[in-house]
């Protein structure tokens, strides 16, 4: 019965860091998916300029939905802030990586929504004419950044319920002795070194 006892404890011990481990590469690859998801072209607009009668632009999403790239960013910091994070940190990652998830799904549904007002800045810039005034069609890459978003929300739901020990991580970087018991006593005075120094007109203390 000790025996089992004694291997449960060890397995909670080490399940800790097995675990952490395991989120922080989630994170990681969420990060990935969501940078690799606003970097191909989310909407296409066929205008008319003043020298062109038809002039096509494509804009990547990484320009029509800048949130989107942002969020990849968050993920990287929260998948770092994992790493070091106790139980409770646990909970404000998990909430800051439910945000970055909600934000793409926002960027996404929002290109779908509305695609020329979310390239109107595009547009103008290439041709010279109001987003209203050209043709676009969406790509599947915002209904992609959608599906992501969702599955980077299910993500910080499953870390947040995530069971297990979940430890401070590492403290090598506290100063040494913090936690030792204080100075070392000093050693028995030598009474003959004190005896010298009064006589030499100097104060042994």
């Amino acid at each position: 019965m000790t025996g089992a006892s004694t291997a449960g404890s060890r397995a909670a011990v080490t399940d800790g860091p097995a675990r952490r481990g395991r989120w922080v590469l989630l994170l990681l690859l969420a990060a990935a998916l969501v940078g690799l998801v606003a970097l191909p072209t989310w909407v296409v607009a066929e205008g008319s300029s003043a020298l062109e009668d038809q002039v096509r632009v494509a804009v990547a999403g990484s320009q029509v939905a800048p949130q989107a790239s942002a969020a990849a960013l968050v993920l990287l910091a929260a998948a770092g802030a994992a790493a070091l994070v106790g139980r409770a940190g646990r909970w404000v990652v998990a909430i800051v990586v439910a945000g970055a998830g909600v934000l793409v799904v926002a960027a996404g549904v929002a290109v779908l929504a509305d695609p020329s007002g979310a390239v109107t800045g595009a547009v103008a810039q290439a041709t010279g004419v109001a987003a209203g005034a050209a043709r676009t069609t969406t790509t599947p890459a915002p209904v992609a950044a959608v599906v992501v978003g969702v599955l980077v929300v299910l993500l910080a739901a499953a870390l947040a319920r995530a069971r297990g020990a979940w430890r401070q991580g590492s403290r090598r970087h506290e100063r040494p002795g913090a936690t030792g018991s204080g100075p070392a006593p000093a050693g028995p005075a030598d009474e003959r070194s004190d005896w010298d120094a009064l006589s030499r007109g100097d104060d042994p203390s």
